[in-house]
């Protein structure tokens, strides 16, 4: 006898209390296996595949593209079971191939004693179940009719579930996009992708199609008649996240931002003499972030954070080295886990893993949060200065401007150095300006002459 389970939104971690349904991966009436990813959702840290512990047929989907789902929500509902106990005068009985009924059967054995699977990535997955999707024979709309006591289920006829299959017209013409990052971007700018030509393999519509007929249509001329009305673009998903963040930094923490501009001359002959040597190449953010993890062994007070409540300060033992890093989904911050334990080679090679997650919108949410100390290399952008918001609840981050060749006064006489200006925002709760001072100081005096970090090792 068949039975409809309902699978919920997990929690997905790190306190998440909902997520956004970005794409669909199955339909009403389709046959799913044991661990198979139905739905791709957007949390407030990253993208991921949800897949469901239940296998058989897709009876119900809860929530469109677009739309917030709550943890613990309603997510697909799912009848497991043989089915080939016959279905109620419905036409899936007469006309779903065995084959189908096959599938289902086979894929919800192991659901049969009732117990749930656990999520792939939380348990192993069972041998031999593919990803690949199977549909029911005939097309399918509205949702199943599934018996939920034992009066109803004798009502349908031995148990069967009942699924109403009217008539319908032929789908849309499936459009040729695979990344739900460009029907995203495509949404939000009014972009029509069953008018686009793709320029991808096959035919497929890439980013830049999207971007050019977005420019296309600012530069075609505004039809007559009234003016066109502001539009309100909604805050979801990782620009919620952050705007909530930012704001409640911005609103609890007193913060503070010293400044200094340093020779970094020595900073970048010291790299090029590094990359000189066989092995991996070592970049300016990993001789920066070196720095940071002997600075703050001087001065632990800012490897900190106030409790929530304000009546204290939390001292860290390892330095989880927060770096903002621009990817697909806009501004992240990624966190070097027990960066005072890595060599700069060690640096190097995580930060430049973790950059290449976020610029692929990979990243997983263990692997943006927990940081306790941020370093901001705004440099990147062409600018010298910024007074950063704090990334709450950290009490300190250390901001790094372009390196650029300006006049310098060395050793008594105007020369041409590569100059940069540092900037310090720290938690005025933590500390005062003397410690701060002292931080920054001894975070310039090592870009000026980087063999001061030999005392520390």
């Amino acid at each position: 006898m068949p039975v409809v389970r309902e699978f919920r939104l997990p929690d997905l971690g790190e306190g998440l209390t909902g997520a956004e349904v970005v794409r669909w991966m199955v339909e009403v009436g389709e046959v799913i296996a044991v661990d198979q990813p139905v739905v791709e959702v957007e949390t407030a840290k990253a993208v991921v595949e949800v897949p469901c512990p239940y296998g058989g047929v897709v009876t119900a989907r809860y929530g469109e593209e677009g739309e917030e789902i709550a943890v613990g929500a309603p997510l697909v509902t799912v009848a497991v079971g043989p089915t080939e106990a016959g279905v109620a005068d419905g036409p899936v009985a007469a006309s779903a191939p065995a084959a189908v009924a096959s599938a289902s059967a086979s894929a919800s054995a192991s659901a049969s004693a009732e117990v749930e699977r656990p999520l792939v990535g939380f348990g192993v997955a069972e041998p031999g179940r593919g990803g690949r999707r199977r549909r029911v024979g005939v097309p399918v709309s509205g949702s199943v009719a599934a018996p939920t006591s034992a009066g109803a289920g004798a009502a349908a006829g031995a148990g069967a579930v009942a699924v109403r299959a009217p008539a319908v017209p032929a789908g849309p013409a499936v459009v040729p996009v695979i990344s739900p990052l460009v029907r995203r971007l495509a949404r939000e700018q009014g972009v029509d992708l069953t008018a686009l030509a793709g320029s991808g393999p096959d035919g497929l519509i890439m980013r830049a199609d999207v971007e050019r007929a977005v420019a296309a249509k600012v530069a075609a001329p505004a039809p007559a008649g009234p003016a066109a009305q502001e539009g309100v673009v909604p805050l979801r998903g990782l620009r919620k996240a952050v705007a909530e963040k930012l704001s409640r930094s911005h609103r609890e923490i007193p913060a503070a931002t010293c400044w200094v501009d340093a020779d970094a001359t020595e900073l970048m002959a010291l790299r090029r003499q590094l990359n000189a040597t066989p092995g991996p190449k070592v970049s300016v953010l990993a001789l920066l972030a070196r720095i940071c993890t002997v600075a703050l062994a001087r001065f632990p007070e800012l490897n900190s954070s106030v409790t929530e409540d304000g009546s204290g300060i939390v001292r860290h033992s390892a330095v989880h080295l927060g770096f903002a890093a621009q990817g697909e989904r806009g501004l992240v911050v990624p966190v070097v886990r027990d960066a005072h334990n890595r060599s700069t080679e060690q640096l190097g090679e995580e930060l430049g893993r973790l950059t290449e997650a976020a610029r692929g919108g990979a990243l997983t949410p263990a692997e943006l949060t927990g940081g306790t100390f941020t370093l901001n290399n705004y440099g990147v952008f062409g600018v010298d200065g910024s007074t950063p918001i704090l990334n709450h609840p950290e009490a300190a981050m250390l901001g790094v401007g372009r390196i650029v060749a300006k006049p310098w006064v060395h050793q008594g006489e105007l020369a041409v150095r590569e100059v940069t200006q540092l900037s310090f925002t720290f938690d005025h709760r933590v500390c005062d300006g003397g410690t701060a001072g002292g931080f920054l100081r001894f975070v310039a005096d090592c870009v000026e002459q980087p063999g001061m970090l030999l005392r520390q090792l």
